[in-house]
């Protein structure tokens, strides 16, 4: 996924944000999606192909990322 792949996507908030901006924004395109940082999006972003994301999304449900 390039950046030009993300062209008039809107990133979208999580609902679970606080009101510190303190969260990722999130954009799903055809062929992928892309994260960034709410507090700075101007530094850039992660990008994933559609089988990456869907690996990095079941990574995440798992729970293999959460804190001890």
């Amino acid at each position: 996924m390039t950046l030009s792949d993300l062209t008039g996507s809107v990133w979208r908030k999580s609902s679970r944000s606080g009101a510190g901006n303190d969260c990722v924004e999130l954009v799903v395109a055809r062929n992928g999606a892309a994260v960034r940082d709410s507090k700075s999006p101007e530094t850039g972003h992660i990008a994933f192909a559609g089988a990456g994301w869907n690996a990095f999304v079941g990574v995440l449900k798992e729970g293999r990322y959460d804190s001890a």
